[in-house]
């Protein structure tokens, strides 16, 4: 039975259709709240999809990708031959030439002239086939460079969803500490309503309760921080917040068995690294450049047709006075011609050789470019590698650290409530395991950053982002 169905029933009374509204509202609540959690629940690839999709600067550099797209289309469209037509209405007055008799006169006729013409060139010194090279090359180096600021994007989204789940991590730990210093003041406010403890120590154990929760709300604002990190970097619209599936952050011990060799990883990461695939064709452009600019320096030769045909409205028919017909006049002024044509350059005040000189710079400079961009990669292989190893040594020892700590608290609770230690004892305690934890997360969460950018230097898919998007 509807609520509507219901109202129309006199049986029914107020309060029983006031009770089933209700339900029907709290039912209608609790679905949309599932809803809005299954939607707002994202996992690093959703975000990354997302960031990539919706991000403005990409939009800038697909942008980019379809000029040299265009670019390169034209260069081929440039090989076929370049058709002209003409055509012009023109009124004569005054003292002008008879088109009929080719004589000066004082007379006022109108005339059309129209033209077809055509011309292809047969030989430029191969200058448009290495333009159309070099175009290809340039294309596909913004296609690779489109790429590359997609994998950037994905780097600094992986990065902000890692610092979410760290100022997690913080929170969850000052929330322990906090639950431990309540207890503490809990006791201890027992002890000194029992005449065992001063009240001194109420107020030490009261200032470490409050100093814990003042952390937790800064780790609370710090996620809300870190949240807004990534929405921006998402560039999601109309949300304040968002829910993420944590990431397992747990050290993979198999990482041990990977090369680690920094020459190998080099070797195989500069042959699909999109930066590095992006230089490598455009010092390939630059070279097809500067062929296509020697091609200038070699005579180039052309071959044109063409049709053409006039009318006047003063051309009559000697015989019989009359007006020849367009037609007629079209046909009988109609000329064609054929032709070949030789341009030979001899001097342009040595601007050929001149721009052939700085085509040599630009190809040197493309060339120092890709070995700048491989000596960076290099470098960044480099430094990842020596911070894994290091990070590995020091996720080991930060774990032993955290354990030694977490007994020596145990410890010191045990000995602060049999009076032996006093708060600030204890607080200190608790306060080098807090210290000891956060380091702990902070080396598991860099290791596990660290682990996910060599798996992509080695050549691993850690991003759903295809080479053909």
């Amino acid at each position: 039975m509807t609520l509507e169905y219901g109202l129309a029933q006199k049986a029914f009374k107020y309060s029983d259709i006031m009770n089933y509204r209700n339900k029907i509202l709290y039912c209608l609540l609790f679905l949309g709240m599932n809803t809005i959690s299954s939607q707002e629940s994202w996992s690093l690839d959703d975000c990354i999809a997302y960031a990539v999709d919706h991000n403005l600067q990409l939009k800038d550099f697909k942008y980019n990708q379809d000029a040299n797209k265009e670019t390169y289309k034209q260069s081929i469209r440039n090989l076929l031959p370049s058709v002209n037509a003409f055509s012009n209405y023109r009124i004569n007055f005054g003292r002008s030439e008879n088109p009929n008799t080719n004589s000066f006169e004082n007379t006022e006729f109108t005339s059309n002239n129209y033209s077809l013409s055509a011309q292809i060139d047969l030989f430029q010194g191969f200058q448009k086939m290495n333009a159309i090279k070099a175009s290809k090359f340039l294309y596909k180096a913004a296609s690779e460079e489109s790429l590359h600021q997609k994998y950037l994007l994905a780097f600094r989204v992986m990065t902000a969803f890692y610092d979410i789940q760290f100022m997690k991590g913080l929170l969850t730990i000052s929330k322990e500490q906090e639950e431990i210093s309540q207890k503490n003041y809990d006791l201890v406010k027992r002890q000194v309503e029992l005449g065992q403890k001063a009240k001194a120590d109420l107020y030490e154990a009261e200032s470490a309760l409050l100093a814990d929760q003042l952390l937790v709300t800064q780790n609370k604002n710090n996620v809300i921080a870190a949240k807004l990190a990534l929405i921006q970097e998402m560039n999601l619209e109309d949300a304040t917040t968002i829910s993420i599936r944590s990431l397992t952050t747990q050290i993979n011990e198999e990482v041990a068995h990977l090369e680690r060799n920094k020459d190998s990883i080099f070797n195989k990461a500069k042959e699909f690294v999109p930066i590095i695939l992006a230089q490598e064709l455009r010092a390939k452009a630059a070279k097809k450049q500067l062929a296509a600019t020697r091609g200038g320096l070699y005579p180039s030769i052309a071959f044109s047709a063409g049709y053409s045909s006039r009318y006047v409205d003063n051309g009559f028919d000697e015989d019989t006075g009359e007006l020849i017909p367009f037609r007629n006049q079209i046909k009988d002024n109609a000329s064609q011609f054929v032709g070949v044509s030789i341009n030979i350059p001899i001097s342009n005040g040595w601007s050929n050789r001149s721009r052939v000189k700085q085509e040599k710079v630009t190809v040197m400079r493309a060339n120092n470019a890709l070995a700048i961009q491989k000596q960076e990669l290099f470098q960044l292989i480099q430094q990842l590698v020596q911070e894994g190893e290091a990070l590995k040594i020091e996720y080991q020892q930060s774990t032993q650290k955290m354990k030694a700590q977490l007994l020596a608290f145990e410890v010191a609770q045990k000995r602060y409530q049999k009076g032996l230690i006093n708060a600030i004892e204890l607080n200190q305690s608790k306060n080098i395991l807090a210290n000891a934890k956060n380091e702990n997360l902070q080396v598991r969460l860099r290791s596990k950053v660290n682990e996910n950018t060599l798996d992509f230097y080695r050549g691993l898919p850690i991003f759903s982002i295809n080479r053909e998007q």
